[in-house]
């Protein structure tokens, strides 16, 4: 292409560091690593989207570099990257390609589909073995210098503790699109998000982080734009460093900070979903847009036969995390997110990818180890998704120190219980008790089980209890494979009904799910709208639904506000009874220095369960914990209020004998998934209980017995 003007732009050899584009005020320094590049051009974009092209002049240390004077913030600019296409190899430059920069900050336009954008020539008999030479340039996202210049106003991160927080995950998009106290012009966006309407609501409900589905720059899926729909979640990264330009109402990325420093003002963190473990560009039939042009063999993890990608993400190919100049790009984009944007933490989609080395998962991989020593990442909350499509991917428990970690095996055995399945009286113990059999190894604490009952991905909680079956038509594939994954029970009825019967039972499952979750050690994950019964007609994978199927409706609440009255309690009960949220495991042995045991788990008549109560069979429990232990190592006898949990998960009811000490004269009902019960109920030590089907019940220590 022609250069807009006869005047080629002045280029000086610049830095070879920071990477990416950074304006100093008078001209813009730009900086990209290629290994096996032989030639970098820069590609300049006026506003009618005519190309200068500029030979980057230095090369330091495997970076490119040059500095232009008189660029700054406003320009659009893209890379092509010269060297040789050689997939068997693992090479795959083509400079007619137009690559986005890794380090992007902001982009302008949209990727838009087509044979063009790929470096081989679509229906070519060779595949990605052949070479194209078109130029993708006018379908390809270009990046944008930027400035920083954003005034905080002393904003200040709220800092909550592990053992003190209440996650809520949800989606900029979905959760105020139809918001009706949110005006329209800002629906669906980041700005929407920092409604006050918005805000007052999640901090209602005792919400202390919100965990928001993916932000950064991403495509939406080729075949989902054919078959009318567009990818929803975001779990398909172009850029680590941009933002989705369809969250922000004014187009400009600092809405994201006015909409942190909006949440902190509230006492909200904001905690990030975020994809370093595969990008956009897919397998080696996917399309080149950035890091397979920049350098593929670099970037990626290649197969033994490095014309093809090792896939343990299930996407297509693997970020190499290996790779010492990837490693630094991860965490320079995480670093930005913190300290430039002011967020709280990130939540890592398929995170055991970031402990793999080319012999396996290590807890000391380089990801994890460049992290853990990270003075301002090791600062924020870190939770990893503990499983991908390797060998050996499911990996729970095996995160180190100072991680915290989604528990499937919570919301598999909680689910599994409820439902009424054989056997599940133990594992439900265990997770109720912080999954002890996961995390309590290396001084790790409950809170780094991440408990949820369900999340983006699934069910909610409505769904749960309303179907058996996944209900996708909306998703194009089979309405029902007779699959049990979902651990999910309709009741009696498949979908919507009248019957009342039916309806109060599964709202009364609802509660035993929730309070499940509220009263468990570990940190609780709500999905939004499960407080309200949101549905999505029993779809299970909303990925592609960026619709009414999965967004939330504020207009709909069968509960009539009964089940979001029900989460504030619940939350309320863990800061009124800390013995259910301190940050140590329970063992159930004597303490000779308090003169208790901090914990009993009891049978329905009473006695301390035997290993003969928890057979298959058993549906009921109780568990006792006891105020007296001590808070640490190194304190007395504590003096926070004994606390009774009464489970039962049996059709019927069962009658459960309270236990008599010398410390309690009665047992009083603080919280019951039962309605029918009065919440002023009051129970005399060594008096009986009969607790109703299916419903759970929290008592607390009234008074010294006589």
């Amino acid at each position: 292409m022609n250069h807009p003007s006869s005047r080629p732009p002045v280029v000086r050899e610049g830095r070879a560091f920071p990477r990416g584009a950074h304006f100093d005020g008078e001209g813009t320094n730009f900086a990209l690593f290629t290994a096996h590049g032989t030639r970098v051009e820069l590609c300049l974009f006026d506003d009618e989207g005519n190309e200068t092209r500029v030979d980057l002049p230095e090369y330091t240390d495997e970076i490119w570099h040059g500095y232009l004077p008189g660029v700054g913030p406003g320009q659009q600019y893209g890379y092509r990257v010269h060297g040789p296409y050689e997939p068997t190899q693992g090479h795959r430059f083509n400079p007619n390609k137009l690559l986005v920069d890794p380090y992007a900050r902001e982009l302008a336009g949209d990727l838009v589909w087509c044979d063009e954008l790929f470096g081989y020539t679509i229906g070519h008999p060779d595949a990605d073995l052949s070479f194209d030479e078109r130029d993708s340039a006018p379908f390809v996202p270009k990046a944008v210098v930027v400035q920083e210049d954003y005034d905080w106003g002393g904003d200040v991160r709220p800092m909550r503790p592990w053992d003190e927080t209440v996650i809520m995950e949800t989606h900029v998009r979905g959760y105020t699109i139809r918001h009706p106290d949110v005006p329209e012009d800002i629906r669906g966006t980041f700005a929407g998000l920092a409604h006050d309407a918005v805000t007052d609501y999640v901090g209602s409900l005792g919400v202390t982080a919100v965990e928001l589905l993916p932000v950064h720059a991403y495509a939406d899926d080729q075949h989902l734009l054919e078959d009318g729909r567009r990818n929803y979640w975001g779990y398909n990264t172009l850029a680590f460093f941009a933002v989705k330009r369809r969250y922000l109402a004014t187009g400009h990325r600092n809405e994201v900070r006015d909409t942190v420093r909006a949440l902190h003002a509230k006492g909200l963190e904001v905690i990030l979903d975020v994809v370093y473990n595969h990008t956009a560009e897919g397998s080696e039939l996917g399309p080149t847009l950035s890091f397979r042009g920049i350098d593929n063999a670099s970037y990626y993890r290649l197969a033994d036969d490095p014309r093809y990608y090792i896939n343990d993400t299930g996407t297509g190919n693997t970020l190499n995390v290996s790779q010492p100049r990837v490693i630094q790009l991860v965490t320079d984009s995480l670093r930005y997110w913190v300290d430039e944007m002011h967020v709280d933490g990130f939540r890592f989609d398929l995170a055991t990818i970031l402990g793999r080395e080319p012999s396996g998962f290590d807890q000391r991989g380089g990801i994890l180890d460049a992290v853990g020593q990270d003075p301002l990442l090791a600062s924020v909350k870190l939770i990893a998704e503990p499983w991908d499509c390797g060998p050996g991917g499911y990996q729970v428990g095996h995160f180190p120190p100072g991680w915290a970690e989604w528990n499937d095996r919570y919301r598999d055995d909680v689910r599994a219980f409820w439902k009424g399945d054989e056997g599940m009286l133990g594992e439900f113990a265990t997770r109720l008790t912080g999954s002890a059999d996961f995390f309590a190894k290396r001084g790790r604490r409950p809170w780094a089980s991440v408990n949820f009952i369900t999340a983006h991905d699934g069910f909610t909680l409505g769904d749960l209890v309303s179907y058996n079956e996944k209900h996708n038509e909306a998703n194009g594939e089979d309405n029902r494979d007779g699959s049990d994954n979902n651990h999910s029970w309709n009741g009696g009825a498949e979908g919507p009904t009248d019957d009342e019967g039916i309806l109060a039972l599964r709202e009364r499952q609802m509660r035993n799910l929730l309070a499940t979750l509220f009263l468990s050690k570990g940190t609780p994950m709500l999905l939004a709208g499960d407080e309200r019964a949101q549905t999505q007609g029993g779809n299970n994978n909303t990925y592609g639904q960026d619709s009414e199927i999965a967004w939330i409706d504020w207009t709909r609440d069968p509960t009539d506000g009964r089940l979001a009255d029900f989460v504030r309690k619940a939350v309320k009960l863990r800061e009124r009874f800390p013995m259910l949220t301190r940050s140590r495991f329970l063992d159930g042995r004597f303490q000779e220095a308090s003169g208790v045991v901090d914990f009993n788990w009891l049978a329905p008549d009473g006695s301390e369960m035997q290993e003969v109560h928890w057979q298959p069979a058993a549906r009921s429990l109780a568990l006792m914990v006891d105020g007296r232990a001590p808070r640490s190592a190194v304190s007395g006898r504590g003096t926070d209020t004994t606390v009774l949990v009464v489970v039962n998960a049996w059709e019927e009811g069962v009658e459960f004998t309270l236990p008599r000490r010398d410390d309690c004269l009665t047992w009083q009902l603080a919280l019951s998934t039962a309605l029918e019960l009065d919440e002023g109920l009051a129970v005399r030590g060594g008096d009986t209980f009969v607790c109703p089907p299916r419903s759970l019940h929290v008592f607390a220590c009234e008074g010294a017995a006589p």
